[in-house]
């Protein structure tokens, strides 16, 4: 007889608890708010003052924040790619025996829908943007997918999800600071309660690692180890412009996004001490060598980034983007 996958065995002794971290941590449609809630009504004969409301707030926003707001915005409109990813981790089923797993990923997906489609909406209507070139850009990202470094392994996927959840809340939160200190307190309501939704997402995620930690701690342990040797990419370091090769723009964003202080290295060292305190990685004990080895190296890391980071330094001379011109107008 074939012994199973020690990870598949783990996934089928979490999934029963499933169920309840949906109601935890997910919200019914019913009940989470909806894109409409922060945007001009349509249907509503005050439409067009709305709207030009909207466009004139959107005025004193400088260069490097729609960069960052664009970037943003087709990186989480790219959750067709995402979804497909996560259904295909090993555990997660949806067609012979659709389980718990398959219907948090959906679930899931369908929160993380409303950002883009809020913040795709509000761009169009801003007038400060060419949102075709933004388009082929979404396009892009999404036939040309992304690779994470997680192959079909759980641990190492909601590693991943954990860590990546947490960087968007903060970069999400930080922009809705800079709209609301330019007054522009309608986007920075929008984007704060999209940090809102990460936060809830990363709890989640960051309690689905613990659990696998209590059942198969040496396996977990050389997951996180082995994401962090590879480092945690953005899910769109394949971003690219009309014409370039995939990851170009991303590059030139991750420049602007630092500018801005909207996500930076620090970020990164401080989302992994985080991580290693709530994970209690110091304190685990009777591991095997190899993930002892990994355990160590995690507990070192921080400071080794810490040195890394204080060597960077990052252009003031601005790449220019074709989603938007150098004073934000087109």
């Amino acid at each position: 007889m074939v012994k199973k996958n020690i990870r598949l065995e783990v996934m089928e002794a979490i999934e029963p608890k499933v169920d309840g971290y949906m109601k935890e941590f997910l919200i019914a449609p019913e009940d989470i708010w909806q894109p409409t809630d922060f945007l001009p009504d349509s249907q509503s004969e005050n439409f067009y003052d709305q709207v030009s409301d909207l466009r004139e707030a959107s005025k004193e926003l400088g260069y490097d924040f729609w960069v960052t707001l664009v970037a943003d915005t087709i990186t989480e409109e790219a959750l067709p790619t995402y979804e497909s990813w996560l259904m295909d981790v090993e555990g997660i089923s949806q067609q012979d025996e659709p389980n718990s797993w398959s219907r948090w990923v959906r679930a899931w997906t369908g929160e993380e829908n409303r950002h883009g489609d809020v913040l795709n909406k509000y761009l169009y209507l801003s007038g400060r943007v060419n949102m075709r070139e933004i388009e082929i850009s979404t396009q892009h990202l999404i036939s040309d997918g992304f690779d994470i470094g997680t192959d079909r392994d759980p641990y190492k996927n909601f590693v991943y999800t954990t860590f990546q959840e947490l960087a968007t809340n903060l970069s999400h939160k930080r922009v809705a600071q800079l709209a609301r200190k330019k007054g522009n307190t309608l986007l920075g309501k929008m984007c704060n309660i999209i940090a809102g939704d990460e936060m809830r997402h990363h709890l989640a995620y960051r309690e689905f690692v613990k659990v696998i930690m209590d059942h198969d701690p040496n396996g977990m342990v050389l997951a996180f180890t082995d994401m962090m040797k590879k480092k945690i990419v953005m899910p769109a370091h394949f971003l690219r412009e009309s014409g370039e090769s995939a990851g170009k723009a991303f590059e030139n964003f991750s420049v602007c996004a630092q500018r801005l202080g909207v996500y930076t290295a620090t970020d990164y060292i401080e989302i992994l001490k985080k991580l290693n305190d709530y994970w209690e990685i110091d304190g685990l004990r009777a591991l095997s060598d190899d993930a002892e080895k990994a355990r160590e190296y995690l507990m070192k890391l921080p400071a080794r980034l810490e040195r890394i980071a204080e060597r960077m330094s990052y252009p003031e001379d601005a790449y220019r983007f074709s989603w938007v011109t150098p004073n934000g107008r087109l």
